[in-house]
C-alpha cells in the first residue's frame, strides 16, 4: 500500500482517540482561539477582513473574536489570518509546522456552516488534520522554502473538513495540493503576506473539500507522484510519518508559544525571562543551530514592520530584558525606534553551534557576559512550551491574560473559558 493510500485510510477511518490525546486536543484548541481573538486588529488585519466582506454574501460562519459572519471559505480565510498574525499559534517544532493554524481556521468555519458539530466527532477531524498537517513536516529532511505551515496545512486542514463534511478523501487531498502555495520570501522580507500565506491555505481547504463533494477531480497521486508534493514542496520520505499512522497522535507533540513571536526567539527568550535590563550586562551571545539564525537572526533596524520585528530576536531580547515580557502593543514605530531598546538590541548576537540539522530548533545555549567579565551559559535543551518543557501555571495563565486583554471586549467568552463548546457550537 502506497503512503498515500495510508494517509487516505488514516484520514478517513474510525477513531476514538485516547483520554491523553483528547486533552491535548482540547487544550491547543483553547490556546489556538485565544490567539486568534487576540489577533482582531493586529497590523494587516483590516485589509483582510475587508477583502474577505468582498468575496461573496453569505452569514454561516463565525469570525473569532467578533460577532461577524461570513461564508465558510471567507470566515476561515480572515480566521486563519488572526490566529497566525501575532506569531503565537501552536507549533510541531521537529516538523516546523504551525499545525494547528490552517486546520482551526478552516475545520471551524465548516463546523460552523453546518450548524455544529458533536464534540467528539469535532476533535478527532481537528486530531486527524493536525497530524496530517505535522506528518508532511516530520517526513521532510529538506530545508524551508515553500512555508510549511501553508503547504502542509492546506492538505491536512481540507482532509479534516472532507471527513466531517462526506467529501471524497482523495479528491479533497488532491484538490488541496492543487491549491498549496506560500514561500519563505514574505518571512525573510518581514511581511504581513506571512499570515496572509495561512489564511489563503484555510480557504482554499474549505474550498477544496466542497469541490470534491461537488464531484470536482482532484490528481490522485498529489503526494508521492512526478510532480508531487514529496518532489517540489519538500523531499524526504513519507514512510517515517506513515508507520506509526494512529498509534503516534501528533497533535500530543506540539508546542504551545508563550510568547508572540517567531517561535525561534523563544529558547533565548525564555532564558532571558527574570533578567531585568539594569543588570551590569556587555553582551548576549546565543549558540545555536542554522535555522534559528536563519528565522530570528535578522539585524535590528530602527523603521521594522511589525512582522519583522517579532522575527528579530536582538531587538526581542531588548523587549524581554525591558519588559519582562513580548506584548505586541510595543511593536509600534515609537517603540520600534526608541533607542534605548536600540542599545540593548546592539548587545545581542547569534553564532553557530555546530549542528548542521537544516530544521533543528534545539539545543540552543545562551551566554550571558557582565561587565566584570563573568560569563553565564544556560544550556537550553528544549524550548519553552515544548512538551519536553511545559509552561508552568503561571506562565501559561499569563498568555491568556494578555490574549484576553488583547481581544475585543465583546468577544465571545466561550473561547477563553470553554473552546470546545464555542467551537462545536454547543448551546
Amino acid at each position: 500500500m502506497s503512503a498515500t493510500s495510508q494517509i487516505l485510510d488514516f484520514a478517513g477511518g474510525s477513531h476514538t482517540l485516547p483520554p491523553e490525546v483528547r486533552r491535548h486536543a482540547e487544550r491547543l484548541l483553547g490556546d489556538t482561539l485565544a490567539v486568534g481573538a487576540a489577533g482582531v486588529g493586529a497590523p494587516g488585519e483590516a485589509p483582510i477582513l475587508a477583502t474577505a466582506r468582498a468575496f461573496g454574501s453569505g452569514f454561516d460562519a463565525r469570525l473569532i473574536g467578533s460577532d461577524a459572519m461570513l461564508p465558510a471559505a471567507s470566515a476561515a480565510f480572515v480566521n486563519g489570518y488572526r490566529i497566525h498574525c501575532l506569531e503565537w499559534d501552536a507549533v510541531h517544532e521537529p516538523a516546523v509546522v504551525h499545525a494547528m493554524s490552517v486546520v482551526t481556521a478552516a475545520l471551524g468555519a465548516a463546523i460552523d456552516r453546518r450548524g455544529g458539530c458533536d464534540a467528539q466527532e469535532a476533535l478527532t477531524a481537528l486530531a486527524i488534520g493536525v497530524d496530517v498537517a505535522a506528518g508532511l513536516g516530520v517526513a521532510a529532511d529538506s530545508a524551508l522554502t515553500f512555508f510549511r505551515p501553508a503547504t502542509a496545512g492546506v492538505i491536512g486542514a481540507a482532509l479534516a473538513i472532507a471527513r466531517i463534511d462526506g467529501a471524497p478523501m482523495a479528491d479533497a487531498l488532491g484538490i488541496a495540493y492543487s491549491s498549496a502555495a506560500g514561500t519563505m520570501q514574505a518571512h525573510v522580507e518581514g511581511l504581513e503576506t506571512l499570515p496572509f500565506q495561512i489564511a489563503n491555505a484555510a480557504r482554499a481547504a474549505v474550498v477544496a473539500s466542497d469541490l470534491a463533494k461537488a464531484g470536482f477531480a482532484g490528481p490522485k497521486d498529489a503526494l508521492e507522484g512526478q510532480f508531487g508534493y514529496m518532489t517540489l514542496f519538500d523531499q524526504g520520505d513519507l514512510s517515517r510519518y506513515t508507520t506509526t499512522l494512529g498509534e503516534r497522535w501528533l497533535i500530543a507533540e506540539l508546542s504551545v508559544k508563550p510568547f508572540p513571536s517567531g517561535r525561534a526567539s523563544h529558547a533565548a527568550l525564555g532564558a532571558l525571562q527574570g533578567i531585568t535590563a539594569g543588570t551590569q550586562r556587555k553582551r548576549i551571545e546565543l549558540a545555536c543551530p542554522p535555522l534559528i539564525r536563519r528565522l530570528v537572526g535578522r539585524p535590528y533596524k530602527p523603521h521594522m514592520t511589525p512582522a519583522y520585528a517579532r522575527l528579530c530576536l536582538p531587538w526581542l531580547a531588548a523587549l524581554m530584558l525591558t519588559d519582562g515580557r513580548i506584548d505586541p502593543r510595543r511593536f509600534s514605530a515609537e517603540h520600534m525606534a526608541d533607542p534605548k531598546l536600540a542599545a540593548l538590541a546592539a548587545n545581542v548576537t547569534l553564532v553557530a553551534d555546530g549542528n548542521d540539522d537544516p530544521n533543528a530548533l534545539f539545543p540552543q545555549e545562551l551566554r550571558i557576559t557582565f561587565e566584570n567579565g563573568e560569563t553565564k551559559a544556560h544550556a537550553i535543551a528544549h524550548t519553552l512550551g515544548s512538551p519536553e518543557n511545559l509552561l508552568t501555571a503561571a506562565q501559561a495563565s499569563a498568555k491568556y491574560d494578555l490574549a484576553r486583554e488583547l481581544a475585543p471586549a465583546d468577544a465571545d467568552p466561550r473561547i477563553f473559558d470553554d473552546p470546545l463548546a464555542y467551537f462545536t457550537k454547543a448551546l
